[in-house]
């Protein structure tokens, strides 16, 4: 029962990450294909236009990889001993 839970925690954990990345990767793409199709419209305004989008995107990479060091905390976390698994180990070392 026990190794069941950690299983899903890391499984939990790595499909969180992977959600993250992808949502990231495609709130970029968007960014990026929205900039060069206004680039391609107004050509003069390119300057203009690509300092709009360094900052979202900027911004999106932010909470990915602070979304990403959540999900490594969280299988940091299910891979340290609990309380009542280091008494038990304490009380099997003791007999």
């Amino acid at each position: 029962m026990e190794l069941t839970f950690i299983g899903m925690g890391y499984l939990g954990a790595g499909i969180g990450a992977g959600l993250v990345l992808i949502g990231a990767a495609y709130g970029i793409g968007r960014l990026a294909s929205s900039a060069l199709e206004g680039t391609a419209r107004q050509p003069e305004a390119a300057n203009a236009i690509r300092t709009t989008m360094i900052i979202p995107a900027a911004l999106i990479e932010g909470i990915a990889l602070l979304a990403l060091v959540i999900c490594l905390l969280i299988v940091m976390n299910f891979g340290m001993p609990k309380e009542e698994q280091l008494s038990k180990v304490q009380t099997e070392q003791v007999k």
